[in-house]
């Protein structure tokens, strides 16, 4: 008699078990699709929307956004702290070092970079897209549309970076990687 009482508490274990399962995978199911009744509604969109995050699917992705024109950086420049702009380096600093010798990281180093030409290290492997411009030179306010925006400024670059949208930022930024430099530039005034 005892057998029959435990093949009858674990058949009620697996049945609850499974009732559970059920009803957490209808509450998910409720929870990312909207309501159970609206599942076979072709329109409906699928889970949540993140603010900022790119949605290639939706119209407002496929319509073009309108064109920002470049920030002039040189009034910015003028009253650039670069004190401010080694504090913004920090969020360059997980892939660059900034050290006159320092070794490359994930990017090259960026001693010199002011007023160098692009891909000015020979030691390291630039993308094909940031080699082929190593006839231009990373002037105030080329360096400053590339960090607004650096896979808009040179497409298929492999730096990840989003970039420093805020024009003072990136003028402080610029004025600090001036410093980096055995002979930097002179600011506008």
């Amino acid at each position: 008699m005892s057998g029959g009482i435990e093949i009858n508490k674990i058949a009620g274990a697996i049945l609850l078990a499974g009732v559970i399962a059920m009803v957490a995978g209808l509450g998910a199911e409720a929870m990312y699709t909207g309501t159970i009744a609206e599942k076979d509604d072709k329109d409906m969109k699928r889970g949540y929307t993140i603010a900022g995050a790119e949605n290639a699917g939706s119209e407002a992705a496929a319509a073009p956004a309108a064109e920002e024109k470049p920030v002039d950086i040189l009034p910015l420049l003028a009253k650039a702290d670069a004190k401010a702009g080694e504090a913004v380096s920090k969020k360059c600093a997980s892939c660059h070092t900034f050290d006159k010798g320092g070794k490359n990281g994930v990017g090259p180093n960026q001693w010199g970079l002011v007023g160098n030409h692009m891909a000015h290290k020979d030691d390291y492997t630039y993308s094909s897209a940031v080699a082929g411009m190593k006839d231009k030179t990373w002037s105030f306010q080329a360096l400053s549309d590339f960090l607004a925006n650096p896979k808009k400024y040179i497409p298929g670059n492999k730096m990840s970076f989003a970039g420093v949208p805020n024009p003072q930022d990136r003028a402080n930024l610029i004025a600090y990687l001036n410093t980096m430099s055995d002979k930097p530039l002179a600011l506008p005034k």
